[in-house]
């Protein structure tokens, strides 16, 4: 049953959008969650349709960040509810790299899509005066930098959060400037233009349907549900294990398709096969690998991990000559 149209102060269509990415969101994250309790192939979520669903999720929510920024300051800009709101999101994203940095050190988020979040909304203020092909025009050039600007002055740990080191680090939630605040000039842009058409207008005299009240309610508080689904996801299958666990892999398997997935994000086929061989060697080597496998590594083995993945990714670099990177 549709309720009657009326006046609201909020757009039930950007809130019933903003939930239904929610969800997206909820559905990867559990797949991940099976994948690192190991009820599903390890690499699976970073290659192939999953990986493509996950720039998609991430892809939507900068859209609709910056659609709210207009919606929110195009009739000149709020200040105290702009600097609550970014004080919320900038605290949630540094909570979020303390958290992953105590237990998982080596994929810990520095840089995720909070903190996009948090520096795209500072950013995009200033395209608010302007014309919305001002913000196409920056955001094809945003969007299209990874492509021609990389560079080893980028890969010091300082300037990762830009995107355009020689080789993207290694992190759970890796959403740097570049490409990605390409996506907040495109909805800065797009609701520039929906504005001008009168579309938000129309928008504002539509009622959804009742069904779509739970999505409509997750959109409206979009921090919350960021900040508790993940952890309730993975009690939920911790849980699980104890009740049905997983059946084991062996750790040089498991090693290799978790190690091929990640690499071939930025690197070629022939690089990461002997790029992924070489560093399991240097971990049998060292009789390291189960410390690896089992997520019990000690400092000393991070850092040696750390050691051996820069001896192999140069030593692979004269293995595979003239391979470019993306």
């Amino acid at each position: 049953m549709q309720r009657s149209a009326k006046d609201k102060s909020r757009l039930e269509a950007i809130d019933l959008a903003r939930g239904v990415a929610l969800v997206a969101m909820a559905i990867y994250h559990l797949a991940w969650d099976l994948e690192f309790f190991g009820y599903a192939t390890p690499g699976m979520t970073a290659e192939g349709g999953w990986r493509l669903f996950a720039r998609s999720i991430a892809s939507s929510f900068l859209f609709l960040v910056g659609v709210s920024l207009f919606l929110a300051h195009a009739r000149g800009f709020r200040r105290g509810p702009f600097l609550a709101r970014l004080a919320m999101v900038a605290g949630a994203a540094a909570a979020i790299s303390l958290v992953t940095w105590l237990a998982v050190p080596g994929g810990f988020i520095f840089f995720g899509i909070l903190h996009q979040i948090a520096l795209a909304s500072v950013l995009g203020l200033a395209f608010m005066p302007a014309p919305a092909w001002v913000a196409i025009v920056v955001g094809v050039a945003v969007f299209a930098a990874p492509h021609f600007l990389r560079s080893t002055f980028f890969d010091h740990p300082a300037l990762w959060w830009v995107g355009l080191s020689s080789v993207n680090p290694h992190s759970n939630d890796y959403v740097p400037l570049f490409p990605w605040f390409a996506a907040v000039l495109f909805g800065i842009a797009a609701a520039k233009l929906a504005a001008a058409a009168g579309l938000f207008q129309r928008l504002g005299q539509v009622s959804l349907y009742e069904w779509t009240r739970p999505l409509q309610f997750c959109g409206r508080h979009s921090l919350a549900f960021y900040l508790i689904h993940q952890p309730v996801l993975i009690a939920c299958v911790w849980l699980f294990s104890l009740i049905a666990p997983p059946a084991p892999m062996a750790a040089d398997v498991a090693f290799t398709r978790a190690c091929t997935a990640q690499c071939e994000e930025a690197r070629g086929q022939e690089f990461c096969a002997l790029y992924c061989v070489c560093v399991l060697e240097g971990l049998e080597e060292e009789n390291r690998l189960e410390e690896i496998h089992n997520q019990t590594a000690s400092p000393e083995t991070t850092q040696r991990l750390q050691e051996i993945v820069q001896e192999c990714s140069f030593q692979t670099e004269f293995a595979v000559p003239g391979e470019e990177q993306p």
